[in-house]
């Protein structure tokens, strides 16, 4: 559809198609599984949202804001193996075969890239593929996110009506509260120690969010003076962390970036071109997958106008 964006995860695609398949090499013997996974993503993707416009987002190696806020975040993360740095590259120069523009930039994760990209194409109906549940938070009136769940192949759409079915009420935006309450293991984010999920998922039915919850907790409203002692004791032993959790989950929607929606326009792309790169490194399966390109399709369009006369 001509005002449908895609926007790739690509860090989050790449990571899950790298431990989703088995190893894979050209006749170089350089590694290619995660490539090859994004790529049957991407297809897939192309080929059942049929989008106007496409764009990839990707994280910069080195720390970022939120290091500067919390030196242990994502600390526990065992380094990026080494032979998926390099897949990263030629992900990126497989976009470029594509013309998808790559979005990046130092000291921000792809995360803060795509929920820019998100505020700035309102004028879009945005799709976000991703294999990160993080992402959820952005799920909100015209964008929705296509999130892998297992493998490369077990995908599911969220809209906001989805996501409060299977997340027990909560809304989208509610996800950052969450995580304040919980943490995140994952990205040793804190939370509040001793809260679990099934207290901080009841926690937020009733409170919202987490300023309004240490707001009547210490206003001691009828609501509040409802909680159980041990738990309004850990909330306020632990008020910073709950704050700082909560910063460390959302994910920014201003970064500074050179974007032009119209640079991410699908229809420059050539299938021609995108063969050649995927020939390059032997993946003569997927060149089959690709999609007609807009030259073709108005090639056979003036065929079948000719054939007609």
């Amino acid at each position: 559809m001509e005002k449908r964006f895609l926007i790739i995860d690509s860090n989050s695609v790449i990571h899950r198609a790298y431990h989703a398949l088995p190893p894979l090499t050209t006749k170089k013997g350089e590694p290619v599984n995660a490539v090859y996974g994004f790529l049957l993503v991407f297809l897939k993707s192309v080929r059942e949202f049929q989008p106007g416009y496409i764009a990839a987002c990707f994280d910069v190696p080195g720390p970022t804001f939120r290091h500067k806020e919390y030196r242990e975040y994502k600390a526990t993360r065992p380094p990026t193996p080494k032979d998926l740095v390099p897949q990263i590259i030629k992900t990126k120069d497989i976009l470029k075969s594509f013309s998808v523009p790559v979005f990046e930039k130092k000291g921000f994760e792809a995360d803060d890239i795509i929920g820019t990209l998100v505020r700035r194409a309102q004028e879009t109906e945005r799709i976000i593929i991703s294999g990160d549940k993080d992402i959820l938070q952005l799920i909100g009136q015209g964008t929705e996110v296509y999130l892998l769940r297992k493998g490369v192949k077990d995908t599911v759409l969220y809209d906001e009506e989805l996501f409060r079915k299977r997340f027990q009420g909560l809304k989208p935006e509610q996800v950052i509260e969450f995580k304040g309450l919980r943490g995140d293991p994952s990205d040793n984010i804190p939370g509040v120690s001793g809260i679990g999920e099934k207290t901080a998922i009841n926690l937020l039915k009733s409170f919202g969010t987490i300023n309004n919850l240490y707001r009547e907790i210490k206003e001691n409203t009828k609501r509040a003076q409802q909680l159980k002692p041990r738990i309004k004791k850990l909330l306020l032993q632990q008020e910073g962390e709950a704050v700082l959790s909560r910063l460390l989950a959302s994910i920014k929607q201003d970064v500074a970036i050179d974007f032009d929606l119209e640079r991410c326009r699908w229809d420059q792309y050539s299938r021609e071109r995108a063969a050649g790169a995927l020939q390059s490194i032997g993946f003569q399966s997927l060149v089959k997958r690709l999609p007609i390109s807009q030259k073709e399709k108005k090639d056979l369009a003036k065929e079948r106008n000719m054939k007609l006369w």
